[in-house]
């Protein structure tokens, strides 16, 4: 009897540990099959793991719907892109600009940054909780450096993009891939690349004597200017102006050092046209027209003073943003008209209709384009 029930209690026993033993298997394999492609313990379950502009290897959500840029140029890159997954601004919006944006986009709040000067509110940023930092611009070293001490500080992904002109095509490609806005990426790097092709095609064929010699004035002085070398002339010299202003670069950080120059310079540069600051940004454009030492300069006299476009952001630079691609149309068809033959007033609508969601008016396009053309 006793041999009976030791026998029952073994064999149960028995049962219970060949059973706990499939069970811890079932569960180790399911756990093998959950793990399969995903981040690193430590990174969370639903992170990727993608290779940024710069090269950098970078650990981030799968699904980015939160982001929050270093500069206006990233800034106005996502707002193109996907308007509704920015996260703030960088800079209080003026008037001009708030006019063109989205009412719904107007009041993000204004965060800081780390441009110029750095004015970050990193409290407030940690608030709204971004899921990417993103860092549009130069890809030297001190941008690179920049954005790992950004990352480290703020313990958010901090992602690399090339902010320079005939890179405008991949960098939306990229983010389309970043952000899960691949349709809509790939229509606007399509635009970035057919403008780039067609107008530099175009220059290629003009003769070098019939090159226009431009100066432009920034400041409210009108006094300070950025030579061909820097990323703030692109414009000019893709489309094929020859910046007069033969001198070294100011770099300061992120690339915002402008070079004072001396009336006596501009004079003996003699420049065929002028381009400046507009009005609503503090520049020079009515000083130039009306003070008596700018009136023996050959642009003066032929009414070849310009001032660039801006609204909702500059199309020429600061911020050297994705509006340089309108200002590449303007330009090339202001300094070569018979060459750029562009209808400007339905080139202007369908560029803000594409990148800010906006539909101009013919008014409003007149207003744009005052003492622009």
């Amino acid at each position: 009897m006793l041999k009976r029930f030791t026998c029952k209690w073994v064999s149960l026993l028995l049962a219970i540990l060949i059973l706990t033993v499939v069970l811890a298997g079932c569960g180790s394999q399911g756990s093998g099959r959950k793990a399969t492609g995903q981040a690193p313990a430590g990174q969370g379950a639903a992170n990727r793991s993608i290779v940024d502009m710069a090269g950098r290897q970078v650990s981030l959500p799968t699904h980015v719907n939160k982001v929050f840029a270093t500069s206006p140029v990233g800034s106005i890159m996502v707002y193109t892109l996907a308007p509704e997954k920015l996260a703030g601004w960088n800079y209080n919006l003026n008037e001009v600009e708030r006019k063109f944006i989205l009412p719904g986009y107007q009041k993000l709040p204004n965060l800081g940054g780390w441009y110029a000067k750095n004015t970050a509110n990193i409290e407030e940023i940690l608030k709204i909780h971004p899921q990417v930092i993103l860092s549009m611009g130069y890809m030297d070293n001190t941008a690179l450096s920049q954005a790992e001490q950004i990352q480290q500080q703020l313990q958010i992904p901090v992602v690399m993009v090339d902010g320079e002109l005939t890179k405008l095509a991949q960098a939306y490609e990229f983010m389309g891939d970043l952000l899960g806005e691949k349709q809509r990426a790939q229509e606007l790097a399509a635009y970035c690349r057919d403008t780039l092709n067609e107008v530099a095609a175009k220059v290629k064929a003009i003769p070098p004597d019939r090159k226009v010699r431009v100066y432009y004035a920034e400041g409210a002085s009108g006094l300070q200017t950025d030579p061909a070398t820097s990323q703030h002339t692109q414009v000019l010299d893709f489309v094929g102006g020859i910046n007069v202003a033969a001198i070294p670069p100011q770099r300061g950080p992120g690339g915002m050092g402008m070079s004072s120059v001396s009336m006596e310079q501009v004079l003996s540069w003699n420049p065929d046209l002028i381009l400046s600051w507009n009005v609503a940004q503090g520049g020079a454009y009515e000083t130039i027209l009306k003070d008596p030492k700018w009136q023996s300069l050959r642009a003066v006299q032929n009414h070849r003073v310009y001032q660039v476009p801006h609204g909702p952001f500059n199309w020429f630079d600061r911020p050297p943003s994705v509006n340089r691609l309108i200002g590449v149309k303007w330009l090339a068809n202001l300094l070569y008209p018979d060459v750029f033959n562009y209808d400007l007033v339905a080139t202007v609508k369908d560029f803000y209709a594409k990148f800010y969601h906006y539909n101009l008016s013919n008014q409003e396009v007149g207003a744009l384009l005052a003492g622009a053309r």
